[in-house]
């Protein structure tokens, strides 16, 4: 009873120890390479439980996952101006053929990212020599980046690299070249706001002239508009009187008599000399008989 309990725990551990060297797990954030006598059998990337033959064949982890080349070091690089500028900048990068990618670099990462780096840093200072440390600085920043992009990604196909993103951290100008560099910047923008200044006062002035001719013609409307209704006013006016004078001519000629009596003696110190008998003092004369 002893021996067959002990060879069935024996039989359970072969089964065991054989299991553990036919199958493997793959990691989604893994790829694998399965080598049977050192020479790639099978790509695997499908994640899962996988077999293997124990003893002929092994196996080799690589990262799936999206890397990160963060240059340690402060790059020198020289524009068009022959200045040199201090650049950091990193690489997001992941293998995308992995049969190439071991093929050329023999999976080692360390290999492969020395040599992205220089891919990276040659397109780069391609692309500085052709320009000045303003456009590097700022005025092309995201073009550069495109470039380098495309550039170095063609570059990296070829040992199975895909380049996700380049990105410039930092470009910084040595102590020797920095402040007239600044100076020189300072002097560009102040011109371009000179510029939009002088643009300003421009506009200004046309919209000040444009509202004065406007103010012109609303003022000219407006006095036109009371001319004519005053018009229309002394027109009517002057129908009324003359209305009035038809009807009673008499009264007419003595309201207006009382008028130009009421106008001539307005103040105390208003004097007149007519003849008593003028006719400006008909009515004076007159006023006694309608009592008598």
């Amino acid at each position: 009873m002893k021996n067959r309990l002990g060879l069935a725990l024996a039989i359970m551990a072969g089964v065991l120890v054989l299991a553990s060297l036919t199958a493997f797990t793959v990691d989604q954030r893994q790829k694998v390479i399965v080598f049977e006598f050192g020479k790639i059998k099978e790509i695997i990337e499908e994640p899962g439980l996988h077999f293997k033959w124990p003893l002929i064949q092994n196996v080799r982890y690589f990262d799936n996952r999206i890397l990160t080349l963060d240059a340690l070091e402060t790059e020198s690089f020289i524009t068009s101006e022959k200045n040199n500028v201090l650049v950091d900048f990193f690489v997001k990068w992941r293998i995308k053929d992995l049969r190439q990618y071991y093929q050329r670099v023999q999976g080692d990462e360390a290999t492969a990212v020395a040599q992205l780096q220089q891919t990276v840093k040659s397109t780069l200072q391609d692309e500085f020599t052709k320009r000045t440390v303003h456009d590097v600085v700022a005025g092309e920043r995201e073009k550069i980046m495109g470039i380098v992009k495309v550039r170095a990604g063609s570059d990296a196909s070829g040992y199975g690299i895909e380049i996700v993103d380049v990105r410039v951290k930092r470009v910084e100008l040595p102590d020797a070249v920095r402040d007239s560099v600044y100076r020189r910047m300072e002097a560009e923008r102040k011109t371009v706001a000179a510029e939009r200044r002088s643009q300003g006062f421009s506009q200004a002035e046309k919209i000040r002239a444009e509202a004065d001719r406007e103010r012109e013609v609303i003022v000219a409307g407006a006095y036109r508009d009371a001319q004519r209704v005053k018009g229309e006013g002394d027109a009517k006016a002057a129908a009324i009187y003359a209305r009035a004078f038809n009807e009673n001519p008499e009264f007419y000629a003595f309201y207006r008599s009382l008028d130009a009596y009421r106008a001539s003696f307005k103040n105390k110190s208003d004097v007149i000399v007519l003849d008593p008998n003028s006719e400006f003092f008909k009515y004076f004369r007159n006023s006694g008989k309608g009592g008598k």
